[in-house]
């Protein structure tokens, strides 16, 4: 069984995985533990897996693990754990999930959207991520204060 040594959130994880083509959101959720990160499509359209790779936000379901082995990852665990990134605290203000199913990869996008130096209407034109239960106008208004 292969393995390998994820920086996942700023912390080294050793990770033994039945294959190397494994999905980097299978390994996250079922390896380790950080079950906030979805797996939606499968083939980065939805955006349900999106994480930060190098500082980059990347849907995540295309990723195996051995790809993601060397590169920095960051999950929505690892934005903050006390909810203080501004993304996240205008989400909680608009009460912007329904479901919340694709939340955790909108909110990252929006942050590194914000990372990039977007603000207001330029996140909502960058982020590509798609909401089966359609919260996208509580999601312009959480993102126009941004």
């Amino acid at each position: 069984m292969p393995n390998y040594v994820l920086n996942v959130n700023g912390q080294d994880r050793p990770v033994t995985v039945s294959s190397s083509n494994m999905p980097l959101p299978w390994v996250l959720r079922d390896v380790l533990g950080l079950t906030g990160t979805k797996y939606g499509c499968g083939i980065e359209v939805c955006g349900a897996c999106t994480v930060w790779v190098n500082g980059e936000p990347q849907k995540s379901c295309d990723i195996d693990v051995s790809s993601a082995a060397g590169k920095k990852i960051t999950t929505i665990e690892g934005l903050s754990a006390d909810r203080s990134h501004p993304a996240q605290k205008a989400w909680i203000a608009h009460q912007v999930p329904q479901c919340g199913f694709c939340q955790s990869g909108m909110l990252m996008s929006v942050a590194g959207a914000m990372k990039a130096g977007h603000h207001g209407s330029e996140i909502a034109s960058e982020v590509n991520n798609l909401c089966v239960c359609g919260t996208y106008q509580r999601i312009k208004q959480a993102v126009a204060g941004l």
